[in-house]
């Protein structure tokens, strides 16, 4: 609440009614009133404020999640370089994945914070608990987008005029599942941006179908760890209307089109070691990944979604390491 004095002088408080406050000069002399409003106060934000903001912010985006998608765009590096790109590069290609993915969570963030906060699974985010205001959010949003905008000015010519449409994809996600129950697919292809635009930041140009069958890899894996991930939302996106597989299709069903997803993305994956010409080295990062997706599916099913976290969490954050250093080992031991 924010008081506004009408008079100003030394001031205690001694009765507090519904709609205002009445208070007293500390020797007695005088009674002043306070109107109570619902404003927020509008000082400009101190420093800690800020910083206090922007923890809460960096939470809310999980910001750790970027594990998910930075290792296959240092590997879409390493592949375009066949070997280590320059520090330059590596540094602005993270920059740039930073502030891309932290744009594109704090944006979905606002954009569905009034349909989190009528799901018991999200109503405690930032937004809809009151923790964040939304300018805040879309400050930060801004922010990082700049950010990722001038990571690409820094890389070259090509990244630079691609980026829009990457930001625009990434910005875009947060919509679909408004109006189709392929927003799984969308998602992918957001993160299957990363691995091609590392390879173009490197090269400056495509030049190999090389980091279109990684891009593929990761758009279908991306794809079929979110229709599971969605499975949990089943019952609350088709009381709300909104689309998904699993609420098209019901849980079941979901769970192997899920299955699909992932089987076809290791097919791409073996492709990807075949054109790669990359060694035994590579080839266990293969083995490891469709045991990794196998064991995945194992943890979860249509009757039991107790595990799914530990399927969605841990097992696809180490996915991407794996192949960036079995891939990226292969080629440093050629």
């Amino acid at each position: 609440m924010r008081l506004i004095c009408a008079k100003p002088g030394r001031l205690k408080l001694v009765f507090l009614s519904n709609h205002f406050d009445r208070l007293a000069c500390a020797d007695g002399c005088r009674q002043v009133r306070f109107r109570v409003t619902n404003k927020p106060y509008s000082d400009s934000p101190t420093v800690s404020t800020v910083l206090k903001n922007t923890r809460l912010t960096l939470e809310m985006i999980k910001i750790e999640h970027t594990l998910f998608a930075l290792p296959f765009a240092l590997l879409g590096a390493v592949l375009a370089a066949r070997g280590l790109p320059t520090l330059r590069q590596l540094l602005w290609i993270t920059v740039a994945m930073v502030g891309a993915r932290s744009a594109a969570m704090a944006f979905n963030r606002i954009a569905d914070r009034n349909i989190d906060a009528r799901n018991p699974r999200t109503a405690s985010r930032a937004i809809p608990a009151g923790l964040l205001s939304t300018q805040f959010v879309w400050a930060f949003t801004i922010v990082a987008a700049l950010l990722f905008l001038f990571a690409a000015a820094m890389l070259n010519r090509l990244t630079l005029l691609l980026a829009p449409v990457a930001l625009g994809s990434v910005l875009l996600y947060s919509f679909t599942k408004r109006f189709t129950q392929f927003s799984h697919i969308v998602l992918g292809w957001c993160l299957a941006i990363a691995p091609t635009g590392a390879w173009i930041a490197v090269k400056g140009q495509f030049g190999s179908p090389i980091p279109f069958l990684l891009s593929l890899v990761v758009l279908l894996w991306t794809a079929g760890f979110d229709v599971l991930y969605a499975c949990q939302d089943y019952e609350f996106d088709r009381r709300e209307g909104l689309r998904s597989i699993p609420a098209r299709l019901g849980i079941a069903n979901a769970l192997w089109v899920s299955r699909g997803l992932h089987a076809g993305a290791f097919l791409a994956l073996i492709v990807l070691y075949l054109v790669s010409g990359l060694g035994p080295v590579a080839l266990a990062g293969v083995i490891f990944t469709g045991a990794l997706l196998v064991y995945q599916h194992l943890l979860v099913r249509a009757d039991d979604l107790s595990r799914l976290n530990a399927a969605f969490f841990t097992t696809n954050a180490f996915v991407s390491v794996i192949l960036l250093v079995s891939f990226g080992s292969a080629l440093f031991l050629r």
